[in-house]
């Protein structure tokens, strides 16, 4: 099946286009990293925090934590390249990004996008760094956050992750929520210090398309009249919804909804690392993921203790690409049905 030609697409152009970056990624994940303690320079001014690093070489060096510009997109996602390849390849996994230039087209949607709160870590006028948060929710999700290699492990993600949840308390959001390379044991650490609490571990996967059939189920795109069906049962599921990024999903063409008996048993905003997907069932979920053209980017990621929807997808062919831990702060339900979270969570 394929959204491109159903006349329910309803694509805009200010929607985020994330397709083809993430046809284009390679497998692994966001990861989160490095330690620090911010002081803020005044009352803290809602776009600047300014952080002293511990290290003695770096003491004179303070940093600060402004709002990225688009106009940073370049710097950032070059960073976002190399840090991601580093630390991937340290532990014998894929890279996330296959190129700086798709890191740079992430990052430049993501800091022009109005839904989205990103910063940048600098000092003496150099970039070191940058973190994003969607606020397209009521749960806040935090990611990628990058730190350039050279100056990792001396708190500069700390700084920019406490800017994030900063800015996630003043906007009044319910939760905000991250997806960690299970592998990372530094970030591990770092975000339960700073309140994250452990509720899932995930698996990222990916592998050819399944293309097998699901009778009693029609797949088609997603229209606007679907909009509060799919947050009835985001809600339904998670007790939440999240409307910002099924609108923008359903603008730009990407989400898909499985009908069976009349009514919506699943919808995803895209099949793939960066949508996320909600059903009633295991097998609502399993009939949109038999129905994929392709799992965009680095694959999709099941939640590992729901072991029918887990073993099925190995038995259909889909290995595990890397574990990952699903961390949140705030409100969180323990889910009332089946779902596969974004990369973001």
């Amino acid at each position: 099946m394929s959204v491109e030609s159903h006349p329910c697409k309803n694509r805009k152009h200010g929607a985020p286009d994330v397709t083809s970056l993430a046809r284009d990624t390679t497998p692994n994940t966001w990861k989160h990293r490095a330690h620090l303690r911010y002081t803020p320079s005044s009352k803290l001014n809602r776009e600047m925090f300014v952080a002293t690093l511990r290290q003695a070489a770096f003491d004179t060096s303070p940093v600060a934590v402004r709002k990225a510009t688009p106009e940073d997109a370049p710097v950032c996602g070059r960073i976002c390249y190399e840090a991601f390849t580093k630390i991937s390849t340290e532990h014998a996994f894929p890279p996330d990004f296959p190129s700086v230039a798709v890191a740079i087209g992430v990052l430049s949607m993501m800091f022009s996008h109005p839904g989205f709160y990103c910063v940048v870590a600098e000092s003496s006028g150099q970039i070191l760094g940058s973190n994003c948060l969607d606020e397209r929710s009521a749960i806040a999700g935090v990611g990628p956050i990058t730190i350039d290699p050279e100056v990792q492990n001396k708190g500069v993600g700390r700084a920019l992750m406490e800017a994030v949840l900063a800015r996630s308390g003043e906007r009044g959001c319910q939760g905000t929520r991250l997806l960690q390379a299970a592998f990372h044991n530094r970030s591990l650490s770092l975000y339960t210090k700073l309140g994250f609490d452990t509720r899932e571990p995930i698996s990222a996967m990916q592998g050819p398309p399944i293309k097998s059939p699901t009778p009693g189920y029609s797949i088609r795109p997603a229209c606007m009249s679907d909009l509060e069906g799919c947050n009835r049962l985001c809600r339904r599921v998670h007790g939440h919804d999240r409307n910002g990024e099924l609108r923008d999903a359903i603008e730009q063409g990407t989400a898909v909804v499985a009908e069976r008996a009349g009514r919506i048993g699943a919808y995803a905003t895209m099949i793939g690392f960066f949508g996320h997907l909600v059903g009633e069932s295991n097998a609502d979920v399993q009939a949109l993921i038999a129905n994929a053209d392709a799992f965009l980017g680095p694959g999709i990621l099941v939640p590992t203790r729901n072991a029918g929807l887990f073993r099925w997808c190995l038995e259909k062919g889909l290995r595990v690409v890397q574990p990952m831990t699903l961390m949140t702060v705030g409100f969180y339900n323990e889910p009332a049905g089946a779902y596969l979270p974004s990369i973001l969570y």
